[in-house]
């Protein structure tokens, strides 16, 4: 029989052996991990006292993603309270009336009257609501079966302009219905958007009374009694602005099949509302090779801001990082903004002033910069080390509202008095309080040489209680873009799980490879035209230096990532047979079919040098598939089975080739998902669940 005494040694022992938490903290759990709250967009009013937000988080009940709108007051003395403004779980894109009175917004909810109709089942549908700050229910001023792209509000708040699908009225439907079925005809059923004008008052009393203003039989799918149509189309609007002086409005085109096929396809419109008609189509201002994107109007109601990320402005098409520009709107001239700074621009927003705020990302860090004049340098202002994602500014204060986050401090929405106090602005949410209490895995960026002599960036995240500890096993979780970078940020979710992995004991290791935006265009152009060998040598030369350091354990290695991370991961195993597991969603292993079901195809041609029949070569090289054969790494796949942005064939693709080797693989797909997996909070939720599993079965 053991003794008391060996046995009582020999538990001290093993709990000595534990590593303690120095924070006293429990560990994250994957369903904590999975409830993070984001916020898409925040809105300040006009007078910087109140604050609209989307907040986004996973309703597990009804499986879906709930979008609500919730409002943050000032109450004069340095706080405020936080309360929920609308609660359908469809809710997003809060926009302020100038005068304050209201919040338009979009919301895919059912109207009372199709609640429990047949139409009780269709699609949702986004229309544009209005609500009082001040508290009651949202009510719709647009009805239909089409979506609303686009709104602003005219500066007298009198008057709510949205563009939409051009309207067909039920008989127009029959028609078509009647001639094909339910034959879809690819490009051929597709149709540009108008754009229409309604008169808020009219909306209002159009609710109150419950006025039917149209025939059934005719009646418009856009669906808004009073709605005027003022012009139309052969394009999509994806962003639609009304000018300060209240004469024009500024339009930003995209495809209306929504893919990315043509670069003529999108470029700025303006529309003069004294002669709109439908027979007289806005004019177009921008003539170039660039997808612009997020426009605002500048205070002298002439020049229109807006950024691109992808192609140029300047001459033929190419991708940099993402720039902002200004454009003339009565000649057509543009100019760049903050042209001598060397990062990735990110969101940015006006100043009543007439200058502007922008995130700018320098590295592994996102802070904000101010910008008096189109000549004027940028210039950081203080605040903390971290991400600042949106930034909302107000028409008639200088507070400003912001995104922020740090590895070690989960997302909130801020609010500063002015923009140099951001270290003095003061969180008005609380929605991720949780991850404060838990411990958290520890970060820090990594710099090595890659194989050319050029120095790369990365991020090391350790396991909870491990900082800078050596010789741990290793997952290299690579980002997706390829233009996007990991840093000093907060992000919990089925793309961005590196938390998790750390917590379960991995290194985990986030490379920026040649192609990652933040470390100047050259930098990022390198990519071109060696689409996955140019970065493929940067990841393993970053590899390779922590092993030599002693940082990762050469013998539990493994890799893994999504989306362009996906490509990389596929690529990387025809490489080398030192990742004993990987872990791969939505990525490429051949560029041919890639390009022709891709929904980016001039990116991908532009990537590859040209499309399939001008560069064969190139996409023969570049293309894992024809090096499969060296694979022996086990891979887990995961797809959406609705994704075009990387068809989910490929995922097949690489699935029967490696099956067919005899290569360890499992492919799980998700239903209903397109390439955000962005429909049922439970998919992104085993997705995870499953990588973790595959990197510790293997990987170990």
């Amino acid at each position: 029989m053991t003794s008391p005494s060996v046995i009582f040694t020999f538990l001290l022992a093993v709990l000595l052996s534990i590593p303690a938490s120095a924070t006293g903290k429990p560990k994250l759990t994957l369903d904590e991990f999975f409830n993070f709250v984001d916020f898409p967009s925040v809105q300040l009013s006009p007078d910087g006292n109140s604050v609209a937000i989307t907040v986004e988080r996973a309703d597990w009940d009804q499986k879906i993603f709930r979008r609500d709108l919730w409002l943050y007051r000032d109450d004069g003395h340095g706080g405020g309270g936080l309360a929920q403004l609308t609660q359908s779980g469809h809710d997003s894109s809060p926009k302020w009336s100038p005068d304050g009175r209201w919040v338009a917004f979009l919301s895919g909810r059912k109207p009372a009257s199709a609640q429990d109709g047949e139409n009780s089942k269709d699609e949702e549908v986004s229309q544009l609501y209005l609500i009082s700050p001040s508290g009651g229910e949202a009510f719709p001023i647009t009805e239909g079966s089409e979506d609303i792209h686009s709104f602003d509000w005219s500066l007298d708040s009198q008057t709510l302009y949205f563009a939409t699908r051009t309207p067909w009225t039920k008989s127009q439907k029959d028609e078509h219905e009647k001639e094909w079925k339910d034959v879809v005809r690819y490009r051929g059923d597709e149709r540009g958007d108008e754009i229409f004008s309604i008169s808020v008052a009219d909306a209002i009393a159009h609710h109150q009374t419950a006025a039917t203003q149209s025939s059934e039989d005719e009646k418009e799918v856009a669906g808004s009694p009073g709605a005027k149509a003022l012009a139309q189309l052969t394009l999509r609007v994806d962003g639609l602005r009304v000018s300060p002086d209240g004469r024009k409005i500024a339009l930003c085109t995209a495809s209306v099949s929504e893919r990315d096929e043509k670069i003529e396809e999108f470029e700025i419109y303006s529309l003069d509302l004294a002669t709109a008609s439908l027979q007289t189509p806005p004019r177009r201002v921008t003539h170039n090779e660039a997808e612009e994107l997020d426009i605002r109007w500048a205070g002298d109601s002439r020049h229109v801001f807006f950024r691109v990320d992808l192609g140029s402005v300047e001459g033929k098409y190419k991708d940099t990082q993402d720039r902002l520009y200004w454009v003339d709107m009565e000649t057509g001239e543009t100019t760049r903004w903050a042209s001598d700074f060397g990062g990735h621009i990110g969101t940015y927003n006006t100043l009543s002033t007439g200058g502007t705020l922008v995130v700018g990302q320098l590295g592994t860090e996102a802070q904000v910069y101010s910008a008096a004049g189109l000549s004027s340098p940028l210039a950081r202002q203080p605040g903390w080390q971290g991400t600042y994602e949106e930034i909302a500014t107000a028409a008639h204060s200088p507070r400003v509202a912001v995104v922020y986050s740090s590895y070690d401090k989960p997302t909130e929405v801020y609010l500063a008095d002015r923009v140099d106090q951001l270290q003095q602005a003061r969180p008005i949410t609380a929605f991720n309080k949780l991850f404060t209490e838990r411990d958290l895995p520890q970060a820090k960026p990594y710099r090595w040489t890659a194989d050319d002599g050029t120095r790369v960036e990365g991020m090391l995240i350790y396991p909870p209680g491990k900082f800078e500890a050596k010789h741990l096993p290793m997952f290299v979780f690579i980002h997706g873009g390829p233009a996007e970078a990991d840093g000093n940020h907060f992000e919990a979710d089925w793309y961005k799980w590196d938390r998790l992995a750390a917590t379960q004991g991995w290194l985990v290791f986030q490379p920026n490879y040649r192609g990652s935006a933040g470390y100047g265009d050259k930098f990022l152009m390198q990519i071109v035209p060696q689409i996955v060998s140019r970065p493929g040598k940067d990841i393993l030369s970053g590899v390779d230096a922590l092993v030599k350091d002693g940082i990762a354990d050469p013998d539990h290695l493994t890799v893994g990532g999504y989306s362009y991370g996906g490509y990389m991961t596929n690529w990387l195993i025809t490489q080398t047979t030192r990742f004993k597991a990987a872990v791969t969603g939505a990525g490429a292993v051949e560029n041919v079919a890639n390009w022709g079901n891709d929904d980016t195809t001039f990116d991908d041609a532009y990537f590859l040098g040209g499309r399939p029949w001008e560069a064969q070569a190139r996409y023969h090289d570049e293309a894992a598939v024809f090096q499969i054969d060296k694979v022996r790494t086990p891979t887990l796949i995961v797809a959406g089975t609705d994704d075009i942005r990387v068809a989910v064939l490929e995922n097949y693709l690489l699935d029967h080739a490696l099956h067919s080797l005899g290569i360890p693989e499992s492919l799980l797909l998700f239903p209903g998902e397109g390439h955000e997996l962005d429909k049922n909070p439970w998919h992104e939720k085993i997705k995870v669940r499953e990588e973790l599993k595959w990197l510790e079965k293997y990987g170990r």
